[in-house]
């Protein structure tokens, strides 16, 4: 048969309009949405802190003609932090660029990895440092940590009362602080389950035809926000099959934030970002250098940052919220 074939009159080419990789939202990462990012100048420095007792005590008395007025006073002190600097660098070879094709683009393609490798490492660090066992919120009434089975039932139970659960400790920590918590950061499967309980699913079937989501059942705990955290991270070494887990486990924490950083203003957490740094915005920087000497171009993401919890009082941690993780 004379005529060609299909193979030999086409030669596959990669797609240019279309790739492959696992690059995750932004939106599934919440550390620095969940407290206000707060820019400082310095790597170090301290926050001021007034007396919540002397604040909230009630010390006025009633004056008669002629005497003096009753004095009072309030505490202070303060407490530091230090914005811990992180880096992750790729090099790309010249050779790689000259011969790289579309819809390659080595650069590029170094800086969106590099840029997850950051997301994936400051939500790491937020789980590390506000929702995990250990570093307790003291927003409950013994001041501890709540369990699941002893302080409250796993709200993937459907005999279990999340609603009330929240309202309570909203109540608790309201009582004692003056402020009444107005987000709640919790994990995929706990927020699953949370929208399917039926406590919510009664309360909302009968007033709204659309989806159960996140405003949804914000409002309906009289809440400001509900932020679901859900990035995932391979476990495994390079070389190693891979692990995936969520980042965040099935924990949810119940805190008091202001929308926005001020002075005597209370805030559970703060994010502070070292915009002091050559470059830096919001305390990242992305930047390109030459490494003569195996002639690359080296891609480099840094970040310097610190977690702060600053009123342990206006937060609580519900641990181990769904049984199905």
């Amino acid at each position: 048969m004379p005529n060609p074939t299909a193979g030999q009159v086409h030669i596959d080419e990669f797609l240019t309009n279309v790739s492959v990789a696992y690059v995750q939202s932004s939106t599934k990462f919440v550390s620095r949405r969940v407290f206000p990012v707060v820019g400082v100048q310095k790597q170090s420095g301290k926050i001021a802190q007034y007396s919540k007792a002397d604040f909230l005590r009630d010390e006025a008395e009633k004056r008669a003609p002629g005497s003096p007025s009753v004095r009072v006073g309030y505490g202070a002190n303060s407490t530091t932090y230090i914005c811990d600097e992180w880096d992750a660098a790729h090099a790309v070879d010249d050779q790689v660029i000259a011969n790289a094709s579309d819809p390659y683009s080595p650069e590029r393609d170094a800086a969106v990895f590099l840029a997850q490798k950051m997301m994936i490492k400051e939500e790491v660090q937020f789980v590390t440092n506000f929702f995990s066992t250990g570093n307790i919120w003291t927003g409950s009434s013994d001041g501890a940590d709540l369990v699941s089975g002893t302080d409250f039932t796993a709200w993937s139970n459907a005999g279990s009362t999340p609603l009330e659960d929240i309202a309570n400790r909203c109540v608790l920590i309201e009582k004692n602080t003056g402020f009444l918590p107005n987000k709640l950061v919790i994990a995929r499967q706990g927020w699953y389950d949370l929208k399917n309980h039926p406590d919510i699913i009664d309360r909302v079937k009968h007033t709204s035809p659309d989806a159960v989501t996140t405003d949804l059942v914000a409002r309906l705990m009289g809440l400001d926000e509900i932020l679901v955290t859900a990035g995932v991270r391979n476990t495994a070494g390079e070389g190693l099959a891979h692990s995936g887990s969520y980042i965040a486990g099935d924990n949810a924490l119940l805190v008091y934030t202001p929308a926005s950083p001020s002075l005597m203003q209370p805030a559970s957490g703060l994010t502070l970002a070292w915009e002091g740094l050559l470059g830096s915005n919001q305390g990242q920087v992305v930047d390109r250098y030459r490494d003569d000497d195996a002639k690359s171009e080296v891609i480099r993401v840094t970040a310097a940052f610190a977690q702060k919890r600053v009123a342990a009082d206006l937060g609580v941690l519900f641990t181990n919220c769904s049984t199905r993780i």
